[in-house]
């Protein structure tokens, strides 16, 4: 593949809500472009972006995926992303790897639960932003309402440069309202559209269109601002150039429109990537760490070579490839660097030009482009690679928690034995994963977003590795804590023949509010306790902590100062005074009210109005708190704090409630207590299996 220079590249994150399209129209820029030699279909499974075989059996995107479109003498890096909420955490970590992002709206459904996610992880990487209302083509869409929805939810200065022609199956084109032409286009055509007039039925609605836009451009600049007052109007370069000063200033967010199935528009969103989104280093400065101090770092190509690793894949094949972005100076092939978060050196051998799957060999790349190489041995996502001269690194990307998580279990000795190195072979891939084992129920958990996303896991274990592992039910991580005071006593005396062991604590315990986790006090004074068993004391009430005093789960959100004790100068011990603590824990409990907190969940959910009442009575039912509605055209938003331990089944519950018309994104807020009724079933629970654990040791 050719090498670009800086000023000649566009990295563009198309996002959206799961389903709006961006993998299809990601396909038509490609084939306009004349990447692809016909137009590839999600159905069909063979689009460039969508190469997982669960991507391909599930006809979604599970990852974010790169491919290259070369139109006007520049390079476009389309990153297509996931955008369904399980896989948006992909989304938020490939964005930093962009420029600009073209957000799908669905023209039938509007603005849905994801596009306002995306779109606000747009805005903190502050990228300029352009929506497509896609879909124009299927029954009951409707640009007006769709561009609606979209002023509702992100404001006027969502302005369309374009509007439809036709309707429905009769989509066949678009009015560019900036040079006032029209673009028709054959349907499953080469994208490209033929310039011609515009029709006379639509020529009232086009300038009054024109008028909005015009307006729209001449408020923020005001050389403009004079013309248009002036004039009554200005020239078609004026508003080009008002539209890109606007739109990079993100004061604007222009609106246009598209039927990617059909590949309707997709020579105009070519042209409007590369006249009007900005290079690489046209972009402010990006957040740095130089020399261990913060710094920004413009993004430029007379530099020594510096890269940030923003996403790895696992190849069964390849093996690991590392897909990275050169942020200033020119990464040539066989290039020695730096890894400076991790002090290792690597080499990069075969850098390439990422086209889906296939990986296209070039000789360098300059500052803003994407790349990918495969092999490196200790280079791993969020990582920064640098000229030995140059100590500088980049800030990873911050994912939010698992919110769910699952028991695995390797189905035979051979599965077990290999087990652990795939799992990790797949978490360097995925970032918002987590695998551990439970110190209390020694099982293996694997966390991640949801329980299709844990499910996706799983299959490609068995895909790629040949690994066979069983899902047990999430455990919900419920703690302890205590709601009332106790000050107690704790002694430990043990008399063995020859050195004996002696401990003894006084300690007050209280509550501390949510989130506060453990605080220690040490109020001896007068020694006592000798100051160097102070720190004994401490362990002892931690460890005892740790496996809880109801039910075995840890506790939380108290306080323990300890004031008073003895000693003995020869039996005392660190041990002694551990095990005085541990006592003293115990029979605090018996004092201070113990309680079991479980996790809350902030819920949303999108769904059609008609069925707001069923799901409202559905969410109290599994005790949650409704926390505020609002409907936006044909879509009502819920949005809730609900226990984890109800929504472990809300997936198909809710695709049973809606015949699958809504969708729900759920992340943990807060721990709050067990209300007594379902306590005392966990803690009977708890106890049954800890007596069932213990006759089997037996």
């Amino acid at each position: 593949m050719k090498v670009y220079e800086s000023k000649d590249i566009r990295n563009v994150g198309v996002v959206g809500h799961g389903d709006s399209g961006k993998t299809t129209l990601t396909a038509g820029l490609l084939f306009t472009a004349g990447a692809s030699n016909r137009l590839l279909r999600v159905d069909e499974g063979n689009t460039i972006t969508d190469f997982d075989e669960e991507e391909i059996q599930r006809k979604i995107t599970i990852s974010t995926a790169i491919a290259v479109a070369e139109w006007k003498k520049t390079k476009i890096n389309i990153l297509d992303t996931p955008g369904y909420n399980i896989f948006i955490n992909d989304t938020c970590a490939a964005l930093v790897a962009a420029e600009a992002a073209l957000v799908l709206v669905d023209g039938v459904a509007g603005v849905e639960v994801q596009t306002e996610k995306v779109w606000q992880f747009a805005a903190d990487y502050k990228l300029p932003r352009a929506f497509v209302i896609n879909k124009l083509d299927r029954e009951r869409s409707d640009f007006e309402r769709a561009l609606e929805s979209v002023q509702q939810t992100f404001g006027r200065a969502a302005i369309p440069i374009q509007i439809p022609i036709g309707a429905e199956r009769d989509f066949t084109g678009v009015v560019d309202l900036v040079r006032m032409k029209a673009y028709t286009y054959a349907a499953d055509g080469d994208g490209k559209g033929k310039e011609g007039d515009i029709p006379g039925d639509l020529a009232a609605a086009a300038q009054k269109a024109h008028e909005a836009l015009v307006e729209m451009v001449a408020e923020g600049n005001d050389a403009l601002m004079e013309e248009f007052f002036d004039k009554g109007t200005l020239a078609p370069g004026q508003i080009a150039e008002g539209l890109k000063q606007g739109l990079r200033e993100m004061r604007i967010f222009p609106v246009m429109c598209a039927s990617a199935f059909h590949n309707v528009g997709s020579d105009l969103i070519l042209n409007f990537i590369v006249d009007n989104l900005p290079a690489p280093v046209e972009r402010e400065a990006i957040p740095a760490t130089v020399n261990g101090a913060e710094a920004t770092r413009k993004i430029a190509e007379n530099d020594q070579p510096s890269l940030y690793v923003f996403k790895t894949t696992a190849d069964p094949f390849a093996g690991r490839i590392t897909f990275f972005k050169v942020n200033t100076g020119v990464v040539k092939n066989d290039a020695n660097l730096q890894n400076v978060t991790r002090g290792t050196a690597e080499r990069l051998a075969h850098i390439a030009s990422p086209m889906g799957k296939t990986l296209q060999p070039v000789t360098d790349l300059h500052a803003g482009d994407i790349g990918a190489v495969a092999k490196l041995r200790d280079t791993l996502t969020g990582d920064t690679l640098a000229d030995k001269a140059l100590n500088i690194t980049y800030p990873p990307v911050k994912l939010p928690e698992p919110s769910i998580a699952f028991a695995i279990e390797a189905k035979s000795r051979n599965d077990e034995d290999r087990m652990g190195n795939a799992v990790h072979r797949i978490l360097e891939e995925d970032q918002s994963l987590r695998f551990y084992r439970d110190p209390q129920t020694r099982e293996f958990l694997l966390a991640g977003s949801g329980q299709q996303h844990i499910e996706i896991v799983v299959s490609r274990l068995k895909k790629r590795y040949g690994v066979d592992v069983a899902l047990k039910a999430p455990k919900i991580p419920y703690r302890e804590t205590v709601r009332g005071t106790a000050d107690v006593q704790g002694r430990h005396k043990k008399q063995t023949g020859g050195h004996g062991q002696f401990g003894d604590c006084w300690i007050k315990m209280e509550p501390l509010p949510r989130g506060a986790k453990f605080e220690f006090a040490n109020e001896i004074f007068g020694g006592s306790i000798p100051r160097n068993f102070i720190p004994a004391v401490e362990k002892g009430i931690i460890e005892a902590a740790e496996n809880g005093f109801l039910a075995g789960f840890p506790m939380v959100d108290f306080k323990v100062t300890v004031y008073d004790g003895s000693y003995h100068d020869v039996d005392s011990s660190e041990l002694a005074f551990k095990l005085a603590a541990r006592k003293a824990f115990k029979a605090a409990m018996q004092h201070a009210k113990p309680a079991l907190l479980e996790p809350i969940m902030n819920v949303e959910i999108q769904a059609p109005v008609e069925y707001a009442g069923d799901l409202m009575g559905d969410l109290n039912g599994r005790r949650g708190r409704i926390s505020g509605m609002e409907t936006k055209g044909s879509s009502q938003f819920i949005r809730a704090q609900v226990p984890m331990a109800e929504m472990l089944n809300y997936q198909s519950d809710l695709t049973a409630m809606t015949q699958g018309r809504a969708s729900f994104t759920m992340e943990f807020d807060h721990y709050d207590f067990v209300p007594q009724l379902q306590s005392d079933k966990i803690i009977a629970a708890a106890k049954a299996a800890k007596a069932g654990e213990e006759e089997e040791e037996e």
